[in-house]
Parts: structure tokens; C-alpha cells; sequence
């Protein structure tokens, strides 16, 4: 028998409460950004309620804010992911931001490529997210107003990749630019709708994602930042985020952890900085 899909309110309390505004949406809220996100928007006055998804049947055991509410099972490389979010949520909620972190990094060289890897990378960042939005929005989840926003990276943009870097990873990076182009078609699907998508690079990371493929060693040197610093200056950026900037692809941060911003996009770069494609 699986646990109640929320927690810790009772679905009568909940009900009365979805209809507020400021209900956000992060979907891969269990580690790394998507856990900071949750308790930075957790701990808002302004937040109604934030839902969070898990992979895993039950919520991690760090989770105690009082504003969250688990959405169970929630796994973005499934092709029923859609069905399962939508199901688990109460049919009045209207989200004001909707925010897919979720992700996965396998680790690969031009020597050693691997399929299911790319598979799975491809699935987690460019399939997904189509299927857990048009859900959404069929299901009425998402108004006039609402923001959708596509956590990407830098390693997408195919005019920022230069000989310095040189290559591999190809997985990581195609499936992030698949992620652009994902976002940038939904934008046009969803503008006269009022919905605005954005796409952003939220920032080089000390997580155990990037550690898991040895990128600890450039944490330092790289300018790598803590989740929660990184949640701290996206949630800034949504809230200024909106219609007119939908389809966009855009770093919070600026350019200080782009390795080739400047040899690409010239200095005095600008923060937030729109990126190229």
C-alpha cells in the first residue's frame, strides 16, 4: 500500500488553499536545485503551496516545510509521466510557476560513447518535459500568467561550445540543446495562451551530479556555487521573468562560470545574460 500523494496537510485543507495564488510546481525536488527551490519558495510568505516531485514512493527524509506537498512516483524519462503528475493533483489548483529541474549527467568520451546513456539523457531532458507541460496545460493547471521554466545549461548552446573545450559528452550537451529547441516550440505554442517558458542556465554547480563525473576537480576554478545560491539568484530571475521574454534562454547568474562567454561573446557582459543558441 503506497502513502497518501501529499503530505503533511489533509486533501480537505489542501483544497481550500490550491486556489491561492503563488502555487509552484518543481519537478525533481528531492536533491540539488530542485530540493533548494523547494525550500527557499517553501519558506515565502507569498507561497500558497509548493508541490514537489519524487522519484521515489515516499518523500526524502530532510523534507519538513510545512508548505509542501509530495507528488509521488513522478519519474520524467517514463512516457506516462504526464498522466501521473496530473492525477495526483487537486483538479482547482492553478500554478503560477511550474519548474522542471530534473535531470541526469552520464559521463562520456569520444573512446567510450553509451547508448543507454544517451537514451536516458535524452529522454530526461528533451522528452519529458513535453509530456509533463502539454498535461498541465490540457488539464487546466496552467492560466494566463502562468511561467513554465526549463532548467537547461550553457553546454546547449551550440555557439558557445569552442575548440578549448573540445568534445564528448555528447549526450549531455545534444540533450540540452534538444531542450532549448523543446522550449523555444512550446513558447509558440503556448504565448497566445498568456503562458511564458523560459529556458535558463542556472549556473555551474556543487553537486553530486557534477561530481559523479569528475567535474569536482573544476568546482573551484570554475566558479561553481552552491544549490542554494543558484536557486537564490533563478527564483530572483522568475520573478521578473514574463511574456515578453518568452522562448528565451537566459543565465541568472551572468557569465562568471561560462568558460568560453568572453572568448565567444566578447567582455562586459551583462547579468542576467541572454545566451545564444
Amino acid at each position: 500500500m503506497q502513502p497518501p500523494a501529499f503530505s503533511p496537510t489533509s486533501s480537505s485543507e489542501l483544497n481550500q488553499k490550491v486556489e491561492m495564488s503563488n502555487n509552484i510546481l518543481i519537478v525533481g525536488a528531492s536533491r540539488g536545485l530542485g530540493a533548494s527551490l523547494r525550500r527557499l519558495y517553501a519558506s515565502k510568505a507569498s507561497t500558497a503551496r509548493v508541490f514537489a516531485t519524487s522519484r521515489s514512493s515516499a518523500p526524502p527524509e530532510d523534507s519538513s516545510e510545512s508548505r509542501v506537498s509530495w507528488v509521488q512516483n513522478i519519474d520524467v524519462s517514463q512516457p506516462n509521466v504526464g498522466e501521473t503528475l496530473v492525477s495526483q493533483l487537486p483538479s482547482s489548483t492553478k500554478l503560477s510557476y511550474v519548474i522542471i529541474t530534473a535531470g541526469y549527467f552520464g559521463f562520456e568520451t569520444f573512446d567510450d560513447p553509451d547508448w543507454e546513456k544517451e537514451v536516458k539523457m535524452y529522454t530526461t531532458s528533451a522528452i519529458g518535459p513535453v509530456f509533463v507541460v502539454q498535461r498541465l496545460v490540457k488539464a487546466g493547471l496552467l492560466d494566463k500568467g502562468s511561467k513554465v521554466i526549463l532548467v537547461s545549461s550553457e553546454s546547449g548552446s551550440i555557439a558557445l561550445r569552442h575548440e578549448k573545450e573540445g568534445g564528448g559528452n555528447y549526450g549531455h550537451h545534444a540533450s540540452k540543446a534538444a531542450l532549448n529547441m523543446v522550449g523555444k516550440l512550446l513558447s509558440l505554442d503556448l504565448k497566445e495562451k498568456g503562458i511564458a517558458v523560459g529556458l535558463v542556465h542556472p549556473g555551474f554547480m556543487r553537486t553530486e551530479m557534477t561530481k559523479s563525473v569528475g567535474f569536482d576537480k573544476y568546482w573551484d576554478a570554475g566558479g561553481a556555487v552552491t544549490p542554494d545560491e543558484a536557486a537564490q539568484s533563478l527564483a530572483s530571475f522568475i520573478d521578473g521573468f514574463d511574456i515578453s521574454q518568452t522562448g528565451q534562454f537566459w543565465a541568472p547568474r551572468g557569465p562568471g562560470d561560462i568558460g568560453t562567454a568572453e572568448a565567444v561573446l566578447g567582455k562586459d557582459l551583462s547579468t542576467p545574460l541572454q545566451l545564444p543558441w
